[in-house]
């Protein structure tokens, strides 16, 4: 087995890559690299260059037989098409072309339903239809999975796609709620209250209590990465995840007001209550229970502890290197 990793230097890539290293003596991975780097060691290869060169994608195609194919874009439209459409159709079309290929595994995101931009009436199934919401990055995420479930119904290859919500790690869900300037991906929270309030906020070290607009805390998806790579090793080789689509996230949306209950009982922090347009949902984890044997070890109360007791070391400052 020849693992291709795309992707390979984000929090995702990194973790799963640790993972196969710590468990599989000397594990044969392929790391494709362009703006970051990884270091060649025992067991894995790195090759250089841009996903939307085809010469690139080739090459680092060669001899593989599982591809983990977790690179992407945020909301930069002036490389989203060329490396999320681009790069996936050449991964594509060497992946179907080569006598090595065995399992395509992709990463997908809750992005392509909506996250929280668009209501669904119940919770959300491995069946319900695409929705993108405004911007490249949830469209680029509807194409994704569409290409690889064409190319399985075009040229019958064996793929996979794991749809995971947005991926915590270490101290971000902690960050994801801040209210200044290092705040971690949206919403920005003191853009959506008044100046004075969002300097109190900080100053208090307050968390955001998100309601929908008729006040309901409102549910959001999210999922460790550590259990995202659990899903990721068992996606790879299972004969049941042949052609199948899986929504890998907590057992249960993230509640805002839950979050501030237990930072109000276990850290003292205040909340501040903010009204917005977004509605909750519910990603459906129950298909990678029933097929994968998957099991999430993150729950509420454990994703929050472990975001605020982690301490960061001093040659590890906190850096996101994506907007949104």
């Amino acid at each position: 087995m020849l693992i291709l990793v795309t992707g390979a230097t984000g929090k995702v890539g990194r973790a799963f890559i640790s993972r196969l290293r710590r468990e599989v003596p000397a594990p044969a991975i392929r790391a494709l690299c362009h703006n970051r780097r990884l270091t060649e060691e025992d067991g894995l290869s790195v090759v250089v260059g841009s996903i939307s060169d085809r010469t690139v994608c080739r090459e680092a195609m060669r001899g593989v037989t599982h591809v983990v194919h977790l690179a992407t874009c945020k909301e930069t439209p002036d490389e989203v098409m060329d490396v999320t459409v681009k790069g996936l159709f050449w991964l594509l079309e060497e992946f179907r072309q080569s006598p090595d290929a065995e399992r395509f595994v992709l990463i997908g995101g809750d992005a392509a339903v909506g996250h929280f931009f668009h209501r669904h009436p119940a919770p959300i199934t491995e069946d319900a239809p695409h929705m993108a919401y405004p911007g490249c990055y949830a469209l680029s995420k509807v194409i994704e999975e569409v290409m690889v479930e064409q190319y399985g119904i075009q040229y019958g290859i064996d793929w996979c796609c794991l749809r995971a919500p947005w991926i915590m790690e270490k101290d971000d869900f902690r960050y994801s709620l801040s209210f200044g300037d290092d705040v971690f991906g949206g919403p920005d929270w003191k853009t959506l209250v008044p100046p004075d309030v969002a300097e109190r906020s900080l100053r208090e070290g307050a968390v955001p209590l998100l309601q929908e607009a008729d006040g309901t805390p409102l549910k959001r998806n999210f999922v460790h990465v550590d259990d995202l790579v659990e899903a990721i090793v068992l996606a790879l080789t299972a004969p049941v995840a042949r052609q199948r689509l899986y929504n890998i996230a907590m057992d249960e949306p993230v509640d805002y007001g839950a979050v501030a209950a237990h930072l109000a009982e276990t850290r003292g922090l205040p909340a501040t209550p903010i009204r917005a347009s977004y509605v909750s949902n519910w990603l459906d984890n129950s298909r990678a229970k029933a097929e994968l044997g998957w099991r999430p070890a993150y729950d509420l109360r454990r994703l929050i502890d472990s975001a605020w007791d982690y301490v960061r070391p001093a040659e590890e400052p906190r850096r996101v290197w994506y907007p949104g």
